[in-house]
């Protein structure tokens, strides 16, 4: 299937490890928080190499004057993990963009229509329209989900070309709504599944993230 968002599968060694330990049925909770926390560490890298606005300027080395880049702190950078699997990449995310403010926005899915509804939102009222902005979703099932959270997010004042989501795994029936609703944005995944089961978890996937990562 071909998208026109940018969807990126990182063919990293590190990635494809701990995403095969995150599907693993035998792994236990413990060391699957440890694998979320990896793969959102290492997703995070790879969705910020072309992301983050970078200035030019000079600085002293002990020995003489010289050229260098730095990430510019003038424009806004936030997280907004979807609860609760969103919690699980989280903690890798922060360890690579440490500055970025954090919004949690809760969003519980109907086991029975699919659909995606509301509980918490601790989004500003408004955002400056330049801000970069970083979604830890471990799984693009539906796409139920995620779309409401664009929405959001769209509603006060995000460009959807300036976000990124970084996946474990995303499956075909997500990114074919990002694709027709959103195709501005960049995804990075571990994997993409290929369809969901009529419970509309993806296949082979890996579960319930939330359950497994909080061990309920």
């Amino acid at each position: 299937m071909t998208f026109q968002l940018h969807v990126h599968v990182p063919p990293h060694p590190l990635i494809q490890h701990w995403l095969a330990v995150a599907r693993d049925r035998q792994t236990p909770s413990a060391l699957f928080r440890t694998a979320m926390t990896e793969l959102g560490r290492w997703l995070t890298y790879e969705a910020v190499r072309d992301w983050l606005p970078t200035f030019q300027t000079t600085i002293e080395t002990p020995l003489a004057p010289c050229a260098a880049t730095l990430v510019n702190p003038e424009i806004p950078v936030a997280v907004v993990p979807i609860l609760r699997a969103g919690l699980a990449l989280l903690e890798g995310s922060q360890a690579l963009l440490p500055l970025a403010k954090v919004y949690h926005l809760g969003l519980a899915r109907n086991e029975e229509t699919l659909e995606a509804s509301c509980y918490l939102n601790k989004l500003p009222p408004e955002f400056a329209p330049e801000t970069r902005i970083l979604i830890p979703e471990p799984m693009l099932a539906t796409g139920g989900s995620i779309t409401l959270a664009l929405q959001e997010l769209t509603q006060r004042g995000i460009n959807p070309a300036f976000v990124r989501i970084v996946s474990v795994v995303a499956a075909s029936p997500a990114l074919q709504k990002l694709n027709e609703e959103y195709p501005a944005l960049k995804v990075y995944t571990a994997c993409i599944d290929p369809e969901l089961n009529q419970q509309g978890f993806i296949v082979p996937g890996l579960g319930d993230a939330g359950d497994r990562t909080f061990g309920t």
